[in-house]
C-alpha cells in the first residue's frame, strides 16, 4: 500500500489501527445500550478511554451503532459514555518549550493524564465568564472577517471586567493570539467538544454570534444540553432560514419578497419554478459563502443541478425563488438590544443582484439609492430587527428593481462585512455587539457620532482566478473571493478606483486599447460610457455586435472575431500587447463558454478585466474625475 500511494508507512498503520478498532465498535460498547444493560463500571470506563484516545467521536460512535437503524443518537452515547465517567481532560500547552515554567493559559483535550486548567485561575479572578466561540478553519465564505468580530468581542468584554475564554481550533487566527482572551481553549468546534470545556468552565454564557456558521449550526444542541447562549437566541436565529414562518413573519411587517418557495424533492422545486417563472436562484440551507447556490434558467438544469443542492444543505432542503434580474443589491449592517435598532450602514452594491454579497464591490455610502428608498430600507430593517427578537448584530440584504424594495435574507449574527462598516464609519460594531450581548442597553453604550457623508468607502474583492486555471471566472451566487480592499475618497468614482487599484487591477490613466465584448442586455446604456472613455484617449475594438453598435453612434472601432470564427479572434488581439482594458459581460448563458476564455487569457496577461455593466460604470465616473492616490487617513475622517 505505502509504494501504491506514496504514503509514509506509519500513517498508514495509525489508519489500520483506527479500522481495525472501529469494526470493533459493535461488540465492545453495543452491550452498553441494549435493554437490561449494566450499570457502568472500571472496565467499561477504559473501553470509552481507550476509545476516546482513538479519536472516535460520540457522533461517529453513533453513526456505526446506527448501521442498522435501531443504534443509539450522539446524545445517548454521550449520556453513557459521562455515566461511565470518561471525560476529557485538558492539559496546558507548553509555550515555553520546556526551556522554563509557562503559564499561558493555552489548553487542548486529551483522554491521558491529569488536567491542569483546573489549576489556572480565571482572568480577572472571580469574573462573570463569557465564553466566545471562534470560526474554525478559514475557508471561503468564513474567513477573517468573523475571527475580526471574535476579537473585538472579547477585548470588549475583557476591559468590562468580564472573564473571557475563547474555543478555536485554528492556531492562524488572531482570536488564538495569547493577549486576546482570558484563556483559550484549541478545541473542535462541535457539540461534544465545546460541551466539554463548558463543563469544566460553566461559564455565564455562551456567544455563537461572532463566528460565523459554524457556530450557529451549534446552537441549538448546545442550548438543548442546558448551556446559556446570550445574545439572540437560536429560535430567532433559525427563524431566519424557516422559510415559511420568516415569509410569514417579513408578510406581517409589509415587507415584499420573490416568489417562491421550500422544496425537498426535484418535482416539488420544478413546480414552485414552474409558477414563479424562469430564471430562479436556488439555494441550499445552513451554507457558507453561498455553496453551491446557482441562477437557473430552465427545467433541464434545475435537474443536473438538483443533486449538488440537496447533498450540500444542512435542512436536507433547498430554496428556489423567483431572480430579480437587473436589480441593485443593498446589505444593512444593524445593531439591536431587543428595544432599540441602531442602523450601522446601508451598503450599495455596485454588481447587480446575483452575486454573493461576499464576491460583490460595494459603497458606503449609497450612491444610486433615492432618499425615499433608503428610508424604506432603514424602516424595513428596524421593523425585522425587532421581530426577530434579536439581541447583538444583524445582516439584512434587499434588493431594488423598479422602486419596489424585495427582502432577500436576514442573519441575525455578524456579518462579514462588520470590519468594513467599522473601518468605514468609526463605529466599533463587533464591540458595541460584545455588549449588547452581555446585558447592556443600547441607551447606556456611548453613542457613536454620526458619520458625516464627507468621504466615500469602497470595498472591493480580491479574486483568486490567476492561482486557479481552469475555474469559471466572474462573479455568481457562489462565493469564490478570498480577500477583500477598501477604497477611501471624497467622491465615489475616486475609492472605487482606489479599491481597483489596492486589488491588483492596473488600471490606465492616459487611455490605450479597450476590448469590448458587451451582452444584448447591457447594450442600451454603453454608449455615454464609450463617450467619456474616448474623452479620456481611450481607442475601441469590439465583437460584431457590439462593433455595430459603436459604429452607429459615431464611434471608430475595429471589428475582433469571436472564438471559433476567422483568425485573429478576441485571443489573438489580447496576446498583440495593445490591450489595456478588458470589457466582457453576459447576460443568462449566452456566450458564456467564449467568456470564460477571454476572461482566463485577460487574467493570464494580467489585463484588468471588468464582468458587469455597473462596474464599468463605476470604473469610468472615477476615471472622468482624474487619478487621485492621495493616501487619506481614517482618522480624518472619524
Amino acid at each position: 500500500m505505502a509504494e501504491l500511494t506514496a504514503i509514509d508507512p506509519w500513517f498508514l498503520d495509525q489508519l489500520r489501527q483506527i479500522h481495525v478498532v472501529e469494526r470493533t465498535l459493535e461488540s465492545s460498547l453495543g452491550p452498553f445500550f441494549q435493554p437490561g444493560a449494566p450499570r457502568p463500571d472500571t472496565a467499561e470506563t477504559e473501553t470509552w478511554r481507550g476509545l476516546k484516545a482513538h479519536g472516535f467521536s460520540d457522533r461517529h460512535i453513533a453513526q456505526v451503532l446506527a448501521q442498522d437503524g435501531a443504534g443509539p443518537d450522539e446524545e445517548t452515547v454521550r449520556a453513557r459514555r459521562l455515566a461511565a465517567g470518561a471525560r476529557p481532560t485538558f492539559r496546558a500547552v507548553d509555550t515555553c518549550a520546556g526551556e522554563f515554567e509557562a503559564f499561558t493559559p493555552y489548553f487542548y483535550s486529551t483522554y491521558q493524564g491529569r488536567p491542569e486548567a483546573d489549576e489556572t485561575p480565571a482572568d480577572p479572578p472571580g469574573a462573570k465568564k463569557i465564553m466566545i466561540l471562534g470560526g474554525g478553519p478559514n475557508r471561503i465564505g468564513q474567513g477573517v472577517e468573523f475571527d475580526y468580530c471574535c476579537v473585538q468581542a472579547a477585548m470588549a468584554l475583557k476591559a468590562a471586567g468580564y472573564a473571557t475564554i475563547m474555543v478555536n481550533c485554528n492556531p492562524e487566527t488572531v482570536s488564538t493570539d495569547y493577549d486576546v482572551s482570558g484563556r483559550l481553549y484549541f478545541e473542535p468546534l462541535t457539540v461534544e467538544d465545546v460541551l466539554a470545556v463548558c463543563e469544566v468552565e460553566k461559564p455565564y454564557g455562551l456567544i455563537v454570534q461572532c463566528g460565523g456558521q459554524t457556530p450557529l449550526n451549534l446552537s441549538r444542541a448546545l442550548k438543548a444540553a442546558g448551556v446559556n447562549i446570550i445574545g439572540t437566541a437560536p429560535e430567532d436565529i433559525f427563524l431566519a432560514e424557516d422559510r415559511g414562518a420568516f415569509n410569514q413573519l417579513a408578510a406581517g411587517l409589509g415587507v415584499k419578497q420573490p416568489e417562491g418557495g421550500r422544496a425537498a424533492d426535484l418535482e416539488t422545486a420544478a413546480g414552485i419554478a414552474a409558477r414563479v417563472g424562469y430564471p430562479v436562484m436556488v439555494r441550499p440551507d445552513f451554507v457558507l459563502g453561498g455553496r453551491a447556490m446557482r441562477i437557473v434558467y430552465d427545467e433541464e438544469e434545475l435537474g443536473r443541478f438538483w443533486d449538488e443542492a440537496v447533498s450540500v444543505s444542512a435542512g436536507g432542503a433547498v430554496f428556489v425563488d423567483r431572480f430579480l434580474e437587473n436589480a441593485m443589491e443593498l446589505d444593512v449592517d444593524a445593531l439591536c438590544d431587543g428595544r432599540e435598532v441602531l442602523v450601522a450602514a446601508v451598503m450599495e452594491h455596485v454588481e447587480q443582484a446575483g452575486i454573493h454579497s461576499g464576491d460583490s464591490a460595494c459603497s458606503i455610502f449609497p450612491h444610486n439609492l433615492t432618499g425615499s428608498q433608503l428610508a424604506r430600507v432603514t424602516r424595513h430593517a428596524r421593523d425585522l430587527a425587532l421581530a426577530l427578537r434579536t439581541k447583538g448584530l444583524i445582516n439584512i440584504q434587499f434588493a431594488v428593481q423598479d422602486d419596489r424594495i424585495f427582502l432577500l435574507e436576514a442573519n441575525p449574527r455578524a456579518s462579514r462585512t462588520v470590519p468594513f462598516v467599522a473601518k468605514a464609519t468609526g463605529w466599533p460594531l463587533a464591540r458595541l455587539a460584545a455588549l449588547v450581548m452581555a446585558g447592556t442597553p443600547l441607551a447606556e453604550l456611548p453613542a457613536p457620532s454620526r458619520p458625516k457623508r464627507l468621504y466615500n468607502a469602497v470595498k472591493e474583492v480580491v479574486l483568486p482566478f490567476d492561482r486557479f486555471p481552469g475555474t469559471r471566472i466572474g462573479g455568481g451566487a457562489e462565493m469564490r473571493s478570498t480577500g477583500e480592499v477598501m477604497g477611501l475618497a471624497e467622491s465615489f468614482g475616486q475609492a472605487f478606483i482606489k479599491a481597483q487599484l489596492a486589488a491588483g487591477l492596473r488600471i490606465s490613466t492616459r487611455g490605450g486599447g479597450l476590448l469590448l465584448s458587451i451582452c444584448n442586455d447591457d447594450k442600451p446604456g454603453i454608449i455615454p460610457l464609450v463617450r467619456t472613455l474616448a474623452g479620456l484617449g481611450y481607442t475601441f475594438c469590439a465583437t460584431a455586435g457590439t462593433r455595430d453598435l459603436l459604429n452607429e453612434a459615431g464611434f471608430d472601432c475595429e471589428l475582433v472575431n469571436k472564438m471559433g470564427g476567422a483568425r485573429p479572434n478576441l485571443i489573438d488581439r489580447l496576446n498583440n500587447g495593445d490591450i489595456h482594458l478588458v470589457v466582457n459581460t453576459v447576460s443568462g448563458r449566452s456566450s458564456a463558454r467564449d467568456a470564460q476564455v477571454i476572461r482566463a487569457e485577460a487574467i493570464k496577461l494580467g489585463l484588468p478585466l471588468i464582468t458587469t455593466a455597473r462596474a464599468l460604470r463605476a470604473l469610468v465616473e472615477g476615471l472622468a474625475e482624474g487619478l487621485e492616490t492621495r493616501p487619506l487617513a481614517l482618522q480624518d475622517f472619524h
